[in-house]
């Protein structure tokens, strides 16, 4: 079965959720903290959990403020919380079709209740009963047809079948099957359908294995079935190596159980290394001792197992909940439910409350790539977030916000924009992230000073591809950092993300340094700090001095022509300066025009709104200058 649709009411913040969809593989619930999301997931866990130990306490999960509401109800009146929609997949629709007919079912959607005072759940399966009842006749041999009273229902039907004097066997065996379903139209569907439901699987972030354990302490809690989802994970962890706790007690031979152990863990390991990028060098250990002198309970009852992580680059064991808790809960998890989904004779539904809560954002992307590669192609997965490395930018489609409203609690919705701009922040920093990554770099990526930059290299470029020589290979994706103060940060970002990155930088830029520090630590390629001086033939240079001076006289000019009151020449700038841009600047602030302030953005806007026409007056000397950039920049590419 597959959920569809799901409505909670009446538990804890939640008053009333609302209907909201839920997709076939991953659904994403993002929200503030305390805004409701971890009670949305309790909620619908004990619709069916696969803990038998999970009922709704009225008492203590109905929502405070409504016990008045509460206690004004009949005392054996039930209360619904929960209300679920699934679709029937095609095995389950056939396995109702050879009992009762291709027509028995009116819909292929079936609705699951459960609430307060009632331990279990209602299904309500939509039926026609005179379908059913068509389909049961056609299968009686002749004889019992003949000798059969009429009936209105399947209940009516089986105290027919009961009447018949000789029944033959086939007849025997379907009186059998209806009265074990139950004997009524009702019961005998729902004794069908109701094994199939899904069981829910609750993890949260806290749900980990502990360090060490008492075994005696561990299997009292066992049979009082208290166990935390910690506990039961270690306890899966033993049943996968085909051992339970109690071979540990009493025993002073643990060395073929710890083998087993170890095995077990090892196949874990290595499903979690599959989806943990962030340290490889670790290895789960297992060993017993008897209790320390003057431990306190429980850990005063030997023997004691403890779990402990063994960091092979350090050389360092350290106990299992000492470690980083991205690993522990990593490890934790798929113990707990690889012997889950093993023994499940259902669909399970996996319910992921804050996952990777802990983590490194690069490692809540390998949490994610588990989810979609290991989880959500066999279950469906809800999960809880407000981390923007948790939300897929390339699946918004799976998120619904989670908001308490002040008035009416807990809320949920599909309508993800229209929530308050708490709640929508990780979704605007997911797609921040995402179009940084897509918009404004790839995988060669070559930082700018700033847009004025860009434009140059796009108009030179231009200019030499009309005349079928080399231009700047497209594969580059120019990126404007926006000052060379920043050049250093953004080659570190970039370089350590695997992106080939080259920085084409002006000679005396502020970060040089800084930048071919970097190269010596290899974010950048050993020839990816390009300087414009090398083609300007100067010790000293700009993107703008890749021009002839009187060319780019000339959009200073036309650019500032509202500003000058007669066009500057060459021999109004200081020539033993070899930067153009500076010798303007220094005209500007002399002379005070516009304010003494010269904006290296204004001739460049002009070189790209009238291309068509000065590209042409671009000299050789320019146009070789560029060529010489272009054709050193795209060697840095691969071939």
């Amino acid at each position: 079965m597959l959920l569809l649709h799901a409505h909670v009411t009446n538990y804890r913040s939640v008053e009333d959720s609302e209907e909201f969809a839920v997709e076939p593989d991953v659904t994403c619930l993002v929200g503030k903290n305390e805004s409701g999301k971890t009670a949305m997931l309790r909620a619908l866990y004990r619709l069916n959990p696969v803990e038998s130990s999970a009922t709704f306490d009225e008492v203590i999960d109905f929502p405070a403020k409504l016990t008045r509401r509460r206690k004004l109800k009949a005392v054996d009146e039930f209360i619904p919380v929960v209300r679920a929609t699934f679709e029937l997949n095609a095995d389950e629709k056939a396995l109702v079709t050879d009992e009762f007919g291709p027509d028995a079912l009116t819909s292929d959607r079936v609705t699951l209740t459960a609430g307060y005072r009632d331990d279990g759940y209602d299904l309500e399966i939509d039926y026609n009963e005179q379908k059913m009842l068509w389909h049961l006749m056609e299968r009686l041999d002749p004889t019992s047809k003949q000798n059969i009273k009429p009936t209105n229902t399947v209940e009516e039907f089986v105290e027919a079948l009961r009447a018949l004097p000789d029944r033959p066997t086939a007849v025997t065996t379907m009186l059998q099957q209806l009265e074990a379903g139950g004997g009524t139209a009702e019961n005998c569907l729902h004794s069908l359908l109701a094994p199939r439901v899904p069981k829910f699987v609750y993890f949260g972030d806290y749900d980990v294995m502990p360090g060490k354990v008492s075994i005696p302490d561990l299997i009292q809690r066992r049979s009082q079935n208290v166990l935390t989802r910690g506990e039961q994970a270690l306890v899966s962890l033993l049943d996968m190596a085909g051992a339970t706790p109690d071979d540990f007690n009493g025993s002073t031979n643990h060395e073929h159980l710890v083998r087993e152990l170890e095995n077990a863990s090892t196949t874990i390991s290595d499903e979690v290394f599959r989806y943990w990028s962030q340290n490889t060098e670790l290895a789960v250990l297992l060993q017993f001792f008897q209790p320390e002198p003057g431990a306190q309970s429980p850990l005063d009852k030997g023997p004691i197992l403890q779990i402990r992580v063994d960091n092979r680059r350090h050389r360092v064991s350290v106990p299992f909940d000492e470690r980083s808790r991205g690993f522990v809960w990593f490890f934790s998890f798929l113990a707990y439910f690889t012997e889950l989904e093993q023994e499940a004779d259902q669909d399970l539904i996996l319910l992921l409350d804050e996952p990777g809560l802990s983590l490194h954002g690069r490692a809540q992307e390998d949490l994610l790539r588990l989810i979609d590669e290991r989880l959500a192609p066999k279950h469906q997965v809800l999960y809880t977030t407000h981390s923007p490395f948790m939300v897929s930018p390339n699946h918004l489609q799976r998120v619904r916000t989670v908001i308490d409203h002040d008035d009416v609690g807990t809320k949920i919705s599909a309508d993800i924009f229209k929530a308050d701009e708490d709640t929508a922040f990780p979704l605007y920093a997911a797609m921040g992230i995402d179009m940084t990554q897509s918009l404004f770099i790839g995988p060669h990526c070559l930082l700018l000073e700033g847009p004025s930059d860009l434009i140059y290299l796009d108009v030179l470029s231009e200019a030499l591809t009309q005349q079928g020589r080399t231009g700047l290979d497209p594969r580059w994706v120019k990126t404007p950092i926006g000052g060379s103060g920043k050049l250093s940060t953004f080659a570190t970002l970039l370089g350590a993300n695997k992106i080939n990155v080259a920085v084409l930088t002006d000679s005396s830029t502020q970060d040089r340094g800084a930048i071919k520090r970097l190269q010596d630590t290899t974010q950048l390629g050993k020839h990816g700090l390009v300087e414009i001086r090398e083609f300007t033939d100067t010790a000293d240079a700009d993107i703008e001095d890749l021009l002839e001076r009187d060319f780019y006289l000339e959009l200073v000019n036309r650019a500032y022509a509202g500003h000058l009151t007669s066009p500057i020449t060459a021999a109004a700038l200081n020539e033993n300066d070899p930067r153009i841009v500076r010798q303007v600047e220094t005209y500007f602030r002399a002379h005070d025009t516009s304010g003494g302030k010269f904006s290296h953005y204004k001739p460049a806007a002009l070189l790209l709104r009238e291309q068509v026409s000065l590209i042409p007056a671009l000299s050789d000397t320019t146009l070789n200058r560029a060529e010489r950039l272009f054709t050193k920049l795209n060697n840095l590419l691969p071939s």
